[in-house]
């Protein structure tokens, strides 16, 4: 019997947002990358999302292996992104003095 040499695509989705994500799941290639540049293996990614089957992990890090510098250029650009985000939001709800206007609202609601 021949074993059937057959390519499979890389199970990555990117969504309305722009997020890449695992296909079917809500994990994104960020979060695989991370754990995954922190030293953990397939194995250990698997186990802390349980979600994700370990052919896909695996599947997903060949994937960064093989274009990693498109991949962190993606990353770098999400980074950017998330900043851009965080700064708006501190400065539409800024955080000096939340905790007087939380004692406050707490003192006016009794």
């Amino acid at each position: 019997m021949a074993l059937a040499l057959t390519s499979q695509p890389v199970p990555l989705t990117l969504t309305d947002d722009g997020v890449i994500r695992v296909s079917g799941t809500r994990v994104s290639l960020d979060t695989i990358v991370a754990a995954f540049e922190r030293g953990s293996s397939a194995e250990e990614i698997a186990l802390q999302y349980s979600s994700l089957p370990l052919a896909d992990i695996y599947a997903v890090l060949s994937f960064y292996l093989r274009h990693r510098q498109q991949v962190q250029k993606y990353l770098q650009e999400r980074a950017e992104i998330a900043a851009a985000v965080r700064r708006d939001n501190e400065r539409l709800h800024p955080s000096e003095g939340i905790r007087e206007r939380l004692l406050q609202r707490q003192t006016s609601e009794r």
